[in-house]
Order: structure tokens, then sequence, then C-alpha cells
């Protein structure tokens, strides 16, 4: 590629599949200026499976689901760390390591699920429900966390649950994960409201009309998605166990009813497996940049900071989930 530096050009082989060569160019003086900045800084970049092929695949250095990169954000030995998702993610990083410096490229890179709920909620459902642990998805504040017993993820949620050793327990904020989840299990389950805006508008309607335009198609939908379309699928779960199901049952065709460029991210490890891509887009996900991860790590910002009184309780919730 002319005037592309070697390592760039080298970059491009793993995205080729899904980055038109034409585009390529537009990426490049960013991602050389990033590889150089985290040598500089000392710095890794974790991303989110729903970070673009260009940064998922080329810039960061830990990639996963929400739990993958809350177990391996303890192991971080650099200074930096840089965090390609959302801001709860990036405060996830900021309590398991308080003496390194977290930044969050966009602080506008919020979450629908994270705005549904707020600490005052939480005391609210303890009220109502006395003596009823609390189980608490990822994707909230550090400050709701810290009004809870203990977190979950998507891959983690029914082992959370269970581990509790309890007949029923609140579970926030999202309804239709707790619902899916209540589905699978004989604990009863107290649900919130709160929704993705990403996963709650696929429908059961979606998944036919792709199975009637696609046939021998295998679908796979997150836990997020309602539950009628979790019993339209063929397999619900995380965003890194639908990867592993691709990886290991290898469908000759297959559909992930979640964030766009999950499709882009699994597809270029497995370029023999026929990807449908219906797109519903995370606006939240989509702020991060190569530019902004570039300016991130330029001028520092933006540093990730959690009030001292809210850290040591809402690292416990995580640490509690970690050890299940």
């Amino acid at each position: 590629m002319s005037g592309i530096s070697p390592s760039a050009a080298a970059l491009y082989s793993r995205v080729e599949k899904v980055i038109p060569a034409i585009e390529w160019p537009v990426f490049t003086d960013d991602i050389d200026a990033i590889l150089r900045l985290k040598r500089e800084r000392n710095a890794v970049i974790l991303a989110h499976n729903y970070q673009t092929p260009e940064i998922f695949h080329c810039v960061a250095d830990i990639v996963g689901d929400s739990l993958a990169l809350a177990r391996k954000a303890m192991d971080v030995e650099a200074d930096v760390i840089v965090l390609a998702g959302v801001h709860f993610m990036a405060e996830t990083a900021k309590l398991l390591n308080p003496g390194k410096t977290v930044l969050i490229p966009d602080m506008g890179a919020g979450c629908s699920l994270a705005d549904s709920i707020t600490p005052d909620d939480v005391r609210l459902m303890r009220q109502r429900y006395p003596g009823v642990p609390i189980v608490t998805y990822v994707n909230t504040s550090a400050a709701v966390k810290a009004e809870s017993d203990i977190c979950c993820t998507s891959g983690n949620a029914k082992a959370v649950v269970e581990s509790l050793g309890v007949p029923r327990v609140i579970m926030l904020p999202d309804e239709y994960l707790a619902q899916n989840i209540a589905a699978q299990t004989d604990v009863e389950i107290i649900a919130w409201k709160g929704h993705c805006e990403v996963h709650e508008r696929f429908t059961p309607e979606d998944i036919r009309e792709l199975r009637a335009a696609h046939p021998g198609l295998t679908v796979l939908a997150h836990p997020e998605c309602p539950p009628d379309v979790v019993d339209e699928a063929d397999f619900a779960g995380s965003t890194a166990a639908m990867s592993d199901y691709v990886g290991t049952v290898k469908p000759a065709r297959v559909v992930l009813m979640t964030e766009c460029s999950m499709s882009d991210n699994v597809a270029v490890d497995h370029p023999d497996v026929e990807f449908i891509r219906p797109c519903n887009l995370c606006p939240h996900m989509k702020r991060i940049t190569l530019a902004n991860i570039r300016t991130a790590l330029e001028e520092m910002r933006h540093p990730v900071t959690i009030e001292p009184e809210l850290s040591g309780r809402a690292r416990l919730a995580v640490e509690r989930m970690l050890a299940v």
C-alpha cells in the first residue's frame, strides 16, 4: 500500500475481509500514532466486542465482553489503561486498578441501561424487599454498584444468582436479562424495567423474516433481547458465548442479534462462515474512534475518577462476582 507505513500495511491483513482497501488509508495515521503513544505512555487499550474492527483488531491489547475485560483488567501492568467502550466499563477498570490512570476517550459514551437506574432506586428496592439480595448487572454506574450485594454480566448471571443460595433475588437493571435468566433457574427474580436500546429493538418477526430470506440460517441472540426473541433463536448467550459458538459449531450461515460491529469482529476470525448483518447500532459505543483514542493518549484525557466513599463498596460487588 503506497504511502502507508509497514506496520499499518501489515495490520490490514487482519481486517481486509471487513474493511475495504479504499477505506484503510483513512485509519493508518491514527493507528501508527496510537501504537507509538502506547509505548511512550506504557499504556494498554481494552476494547469491548462492540468496537469497530480497526480498533478491535488493530490497536487493542485486550478484547472481550464485559466479564473478560473486568477479569483481565485486574492483571494489567501498564501505567495507563484506555477503555475503548462505554463509561461503566471504564469505571469498572478503575475500580479494579485504583492506582492506575484509566482514560475514556469520550465522556459521552454512556449506556441506556446505566441511565435507567440510580442509587436512590436501589435503596428503595431494598426497602420494598428487605433481606432480598441485590444482583446488579455491570452495565451500571459505580454509584449503583456500591448499593448492590454482587454484580453480574450476561455471561455469568445465572451462576451468580444461584451462588447466593437464596430463593429470591432482585436483579437490576435489565428487565429482559432478568426474565431470560429466570427461565433458566428456580430462583425467583424480581426485575427492574431497564432495557438496552440496541437489543430491545429486535423482534421475533425480524428472526422469522431473516430465516425466510436466508435458508439454513443459525440465529444467535444476546440475553438482553426480549424473551420472545431469545425463544425464536437457536442459541442465546453473551458476546463471548456467541463468538465461541461460531468458532465451535461453525454454522454455514449465521446472524448475531446484537450490536453492529460484533459480526465484523467475529467474521475476521471465521472467513468461512457467512454472516448476515441486521444492524442495530449502539450510538454510545460508536462515540469511541481511533481519533479520540489517539487524543486520549496525547492529552491524557478523560481520566476516570470515582468518589472514595463509593469505590470500596462498588469494588467489593465486582470482586464478589469475579469470585463466583
